[in-house]
């Protein structure tokens, strides 16, 4: 792919992923739809879209249940936390949240933290700290938490996803998983005397949501990682909250508070220097692993999952 055509699609795809944000939030401030049907319509309209795809292409749908279940989670809470935040500070805690899973699950492991890397987590907590702190401009807790819930939850599917030879057929298959999921909890939520509210334009934001900005955003980012370094795709990622936080303002008339201003500085610099650190390192064991025992994008793919 030429350098042009891959700097325009890289572009699309993080302004894509950004749309998310500011599609739910238009979605569930603007139109009657309630957060468990946008769910549900998102994860159809994604499942859709993505076997088409896959089909068209000639491959299978795969993936697990428990990826599926680990994705369900994350659109479900991101939907019912898009009910308060503000686009901007809703992007901002799940990117915080979905790399901060990532780097302590590696912990977990047994990965140890470079110095830089370590001083880049405690700087993205700080910064989120600075985002929830309390006052006038902090996000209400419940909304908050059930956010840093979403991005954890993302966070442990694109943990699991990694290594996956066929990463749209994976998608496929989780989206297509997740929508019997997303059915019980709307024939849940009916039982328990709730409303759903199938608002036609909450419901069109929502087809949008998944089928184009989700689903073809997926497609995308896989059909370019290929040709992005490791460092860059992992980089060009924290452009999401910012641009989240833009569509929120020009879109949506959402202000721009000096806390997430500061927040978002502070998170997303200490993200940048763990995730530029992990991906020198991640160069550096490539480089002395023979290339036929690779496939083209392991690097990539080990360290720049598609954003939420």
């Amino acid at each position: 792919m030429r350098r042009s055509s891959v700097l325009a699609v890289t572009a699309l795809v993080m302004a894509a992923f950004a749309a998310n944000s500011v599609l739910a939030r238009l979605a569930l401030r603007a139109t009657a739809i309630d957060a468990v049907t946008f769910t549900g319509v998102r994860l159809a309209a994604g499942a859709v879209v993505l076997a088409v795809v896959v089909r068209a292409r000639g491959g299978r749908l795969g993936g697990s249940w428990a990826s599926a279940a680990a994705l369900f989670a994350y659109a479900a809470a991101f939907s019912a936390a898009y009910l308060s935040l503000a686009a901007g500070t809703g992007a901002l805690l799940l990117f915080g949240a979905v790399q901060l899973t990532m780097v302590g699950w590696g912990r977990v492991q047994g990965e140890r933290l470079s110095a830089l890397q370590a001083v880049g987590v405690a700087t993205a907590l700080a910064g989120l700290a600075v985002l929830v702190a309390p006052g006038v401009q902090a996000p209400e807790p419940a909304p908050a938490l059930l956010m840093v819930g979403a991005g954890a939850a993302w966070g442990l599917y694109s943990l699991r996803g990694r290594g996956e030879t066929d990463p749209t057929g994976a998608t496929a298959g989780n989206f297509a998983r997740a929508v019997p999921l997303a059915v019980g909890l709307a024939l849940a939520t009916a039982a328990s005397g709730r409303a759903l509210v199938p608002d036609p334009a909450g419901v069109g934001w929502a087809v949008l949501s998944g089928a184009v900005t989700s689903g073809l955003g997926y497609v995308a980012w896989y059909a370019v990682l290929p040709s992005l370094r490791a460092a860059s795709a992992a980089t060009v990622q924290l452009s999401v909250p910012v641009l989240a936080a833009l569509g929120g303002v020009v879109l949506l008339g959402e202000p721009v508070t000096a806390r997430l201003t500061l927040a978002s500085a502070v998170t997303l610099g200490g993200i940048a220097l763990v995730v530029r650190s992990r991906s020198r390192q991640v160069a550096r064991a490539d480089s002395a692993t023979p290339s036929a025992a690779l496939p083209a994008s392991a690097a990539a793919n080990r360290s720049a999952e598609p954003g939420p």
